[in-house]
């Protein structure tokens, strides 16, 4: 949870951003937005993909150890981009933020850009990273504008070398330089980004010190807490430990009684019931729900929820109690533990890169629906989204709506990816808060209209991800 002195700084900070008028600059840098090196993360993805070059090896393998992001490794990085295709690195910058760098996401400054969004302001992306780097960064932030360092290019085959100045200095008067004389309002950044903050008439530093006090200079600053490391901390594992403890408990537990019922529903149930309370009691994780009421009022329906963490499945276990099953990608079938548990529940396993299979495997869940009064629990974008950032909703958990004709109940799921970030695979203590809105009839629908029934929700998820809490 937010330390008070931090709730103080973000309250008195986003009153300025709600006066500052329409078109007001907001230049949030890399420093301040991310946790760890963008570049680190990308060299770190080369190694292990074994495209790093021998001469660079030692310089990266420092860097990933912790010698520090500078104007050299942007250039090793740079250079090991000779001759691909900017589609190609595109598609891969992606896959980085998915996999790794959206961990390093602070929240704090996310709901601050959401603020400098609803107010109408220019928000400008700047970092000494690559373009090519920060661009799903800044794409997934909404950011208007991205100051970065430039890639040189033949057409679309990189040369793997810089084009200008690598955005990097002892004070960031390079990146102060590349917003020319345009006049700044806010400006986001580490302390060492100096220029930039002198620029800004609201400036605030965004750093935690080593000794776990911040460090501002002649600048506010708001707190943050210490987003931590690849590896997990004791605490982390013994949560997790915790967690899987409870699992496995209740699933023993529910399996006698099924055996014993001769119902395999009521094993399921049960297993949900214990492992959400349970286990995310054990794990640390406390869940504040607004509109409780909505999970029972409009029952079979179909539950769409925002999907950003493994931990998810969790919290619908302890929201929804029992009495439903789900729909996932093929591939979590796979997924130990959590795959065995997803047969025994009846979940339809969807090939999305098979249209006809897809269609053929949601038909069991439009009957339980309709036949046996089960309700559906689907996250309709499909796979998890690597920052706060709500990704496209798919067709499919509206069609089953729409066949079955059953209200649909948005769960809007607030600081999952803060209790377990994405690719990680231990827990975090914290607090996930969560939205249940009122149920969206159906009755309406058709197949003519279903894009905008599916917009439809989706804005109402947007609307209230990105409102300020």
């Amino acid at each position: 949870m937010p330390r008070r002195s931090e709730l103080s700084v973000l309250d008195t900070h986003r009153a300025a951003v709600r006066a500052a008028p329409a078109g007001s600059v907001a230049v949030v840098d890399e420093t301040a937005l991310l946790a760890s090196s963008a570049v680190a993360a990308h060299a770190g993805e080369a190694l292990r993909s074994g495209r790093t070059a021998w001469g660079a090896l030692p310089g990266d393998v420092a860097l990933l150890a912790g010698a520090g992001d500078d104007e050299a490794a942007v250039r090793r990085l740079v250079a090991g981009w000779a001759g691909e295709d900017a589609t190609t690195l595109a598609r891969r910058a992606r896959t980085v933020l998915r996999d790794d760098l959206g961990a390093a996401l602070r929240p704090e400054m996310w709901s601050l850009v959401m603020e400098h969004r609803r107010a109408g302001h220019h928000v400008v992306l700047t970092g000494h990273a690559p373009r090519p780097v920060l661009a799903p960064v800044a794409e997934d932030l909404g950011a208007d504008e991205l100051v970065a360092t430039e890639v040189a290019a033949t057409g679309e085959e990189l040369t793997g070398e810089v084009a200008g100045p690598v955005l990097l200095d002892g004070r960031g008067e390079r990146k102060a330089a590349a917003l020319g004389e345009r006049a700044v309002a806010f400006a986001y950044a580490g302390p060492g980004a100096a220029a930039l903050l002198d620029r800004a008439e609201h400036p605030l530093v965004v750093a935690v010190a080593e000794s776990g006090t911040p460090v501002g200079g002649p600048w506010p600053v708001l707190p943050t807490e210490p987003r931590g490391g690849a590896l997990a901390t004791p605490g982390d594992v013994l949560r997790t430990a915790g967690f899987y403890g409870a699992l496995l408990g209740a699933a023993g537990t529910a399996a006698a009684v099924g055996l014993a019922r001769r119902s395999r529903r009521q094993m399921v149930d049960l297993t949900c019931s214990v492992t959400g309370d349970v286990g995310l009691a054990l794990a640390g994780i406390d869940v504040e729900v607004t509109g409780a009421e909505h999970l029972w009022s409009s029952r079979p329906c179909v539950f769409v929820f925002n999907h950003q963490s493994k931990i998810d499945v969790a919290l619908l276990m302890k929201l929804l109690r029992g009495g439903f099953t789900g729909v996932a990608k093929a591939e979590a079938a796979s997924i130990p533990l959590w795959g065995a548990m997803f047969r025994l529940a009846g979940v339809a396993f969807v090939d999305r890169g098979n249209t006809r299979q897809a269609k053929e495997a949601l038909e069991p869940a439009v009957r339980k629906l309709r036949d046996e009064g089960w309700s559906l629990a689907i996250a309709p974008e499909g796979t998890r989204s690597p920052t706060p950032r709500l990704g496209r909703f798919k067709k499919g958990a509206f069609h089953i709506a729409l066949q079955a004709g059953v209200p649909m109940v948005p769960i809007v799921i607030h600081d999952a990816g803060e209790v377990m970030w994405r690719g990680h695979q231990t827990l975090r203590g914290g607090t996930v808060h969560v939205d249940v809105l009122p149920p969206v009839d159906t009755s309406s629908w058709s197949v003519d209209t279903l894009a905008e029934h599916v917009e439809d929700v989706r804005d109402r998820f947007v609307a209230v991800l990105e409102g300020a809490r």
